[in-house]
């Protein structure tokens, strides 16, 4: 190989920002509503948003009121080639379509039913495709199962890091060791054993994990969200997710309840109220505000600090100059030699970037509570990462017609289909179809494919093979 190729692979490697990446962020910015093009938002300035499976593994082994199931998804097989096959083809389309680097989510019905080779298989062909893996669940596998999925046949560590999102709520039924929770409270001896899991699997094999925890809200249990806060917190999970329930799925899972009748604001509520102090969401948006809410930010000896102050114009000017000179750079999957190559080619153009950088780190130190006390909480690891979000995902029956019209080609001129038009552009999750080439939001995935796509799933794959 000669010196010329030699720095041309390093140039090429090295750039800020890939060349596939910058069109697909100005292709994503250019097709967001106007209303979703603000100064905090994200998509289309550092990401194209999330992805997520549909159709690889529709089969879930517990059962929830309500469940967003469609009613064939209980009846499809779940199958190893399958999976593979369909992961395969999904992450080509989605790779091609939104550039080398994204967050995905396998999800279907419940991971742990997949043979740990075939999940371990599917976690392996995502990140080929450049996207950081995770893998959804409802928590109730055992450590056999964990460390079958992470290590091979000789004992090694086939990855060196997990990401796990698990669910657990009292509407879920069937869980080992407590089928039928009264409440919240008594599902956190089972929150901690799966952290506990994550826990001893790096301890012994040097295995990292990145756990969220998600949560479904009804007026069943939405006035325990402070409680779970309060606990959940400080279990060790990374992320505490809260889902208001949305009106989709297998209609005989919903049974009694208003469930339209919690909303994104009564659960931020009750977020603030379980940890007793304001949580800052405003400086980042994630897509459509009325869809989603985070609120990024560490723990820092059981008290939550936000990464930006919403209420400091320098934390937002510090916001816009990242934004600006840093969108699109890959922090997350980029080996650190090649990252500080990356951040130098910036500063080398914008050189003061580094001293509005400094400013950002003094006042974050400050806000978690100065230099000594951020120094031994460090010392003792009582600084964690923590973000806190809720997703507000839309019933079935305002996503139909919405969607519909829009595969037309039409703007809807009543005020709601409309709002709810402009909340599926400015999705933050796609799904990919690669027999038409073409990329969905989730909400449309569950609310309008899936009761399709699984009758058709049921007789490829049934339950009984012959």
């Amino acid at each position: 190989m000669t010196l010329l190729s030699l720095w041309t692979r390093f140039e090429r490697a090295t750039r800020p920002l890939h060349p596939v990446t910058a069109r697909v962020l100005a292709e994503r910015w250019a097709a967001l509503p106007p209303g979703a093009r603000t100064d905090e938002q994200v998509l289309g300035r550092h990401a194209v948003g999330c992805e997520g499976t549909h159709g690889v593994f529709p089969k879930c082994n517990l059962t929830c009121s309500p469940c967003y199931h469609s009613k064939d998804a209980n009846k499809v097989r779940v199958d190893g080639d399958h999976t593979r096959t369909q992961v395969e083809a999904q992450m080509e389309l989605l790779a091609r379509a939104r550039g080398p680097r994204a967050h995905a989510q396998l999800i279907g019905g419940e991971v742990s039913l997949l043979d740990p080779e075939d999940h371990a298989a599917a976690l392996a062909t995502m990140r080929r495709y450049g996207r950081e893996p995770m893998s959804m669940t409802h928590g109730d596998f055992d450590d056999d199962y964990l460390r079958a999925l992470a290590l091979d046949e000789h004992g090694a560590p086939r990855f060196r890091r997990l990401s796990f999102a698990a669910h657990f709520d009292s509407l879920m039924r069937g869980r080992s060791g407590i089928p039928r929770p009264r409440n919240e409270a008594e599902l956190n001896p089972f929150r901690a054993t799966f952290v506990t899991m994550f826990t001893d699997l790096r301890r012994e094999h040097g295995v990292r994990a990145y756990l969220a925890h998600n949560m479904t809200i009804t007026p069943a249990n939405l006035d325990q969200v402070e409680e779970v806060v309060a606990d959940v917190s400080a279990m060790g999970f990374s992320m505490l997710s809260f889902q208001p329930a949305a009106h989709v799925g297998d209609e005989r899972r919903w049974k009694g309840g208003d469930y339209a009748t919690v909303g994104i604001d009564d659960v931020w509520e009750r977020l603030e109220g379980g940890l007793g102090q304001p949580v800052a969401w405003q400086a980042l948006q994630f897509g459509d505000a009325r869809c989603n809410r985070s609120a990024i930010g560490l723990r820092v000896d059981g008290r939550w600090v936000p990464l930006l102050d919403p209420d400091s114009p320098a934390d937002l000017a510090a916001r816009d100059r990242a934004l600006d000179h840093f969108g699109g750079v890959n922090f997350g999957g980029t080996p650190p030699p090649v990252l500080a190559m990356k951040i130098l080619r910036v500063l080398r153009h914008h050189p003061r970037d580094a001293t509005v950088a400094i400013g950002w780190a003094r006042r974050l130190v400050m806000r978690s509570g100065g230099v000594r006390h951020a120094w031994s909480s460090w010392r003792r690891g009582e600084i964690t990462p923590m973000t806190y979000v809720v997703h507000n995902f839309m019933d079935a029956a305002d996503v139909d017609p919405a969607w519909r019209l829009m595969q037309a080609g039409q703007v809807a001129t009543e005020p709601d289909v409309r709002a709810t038009q402009e909340r599926l552009s400015a999705c933050s999750y796609a799904m990919a179809h690669p027999e038409t080439g073409e990329l969905v939001p989730a909400c449309v995935q569950h609310s309008v494919l899936d009761p399709h796509e699984n009758e058709e799933l049921r007789q490829l794959l049934p339950l009984t093979v012959l």
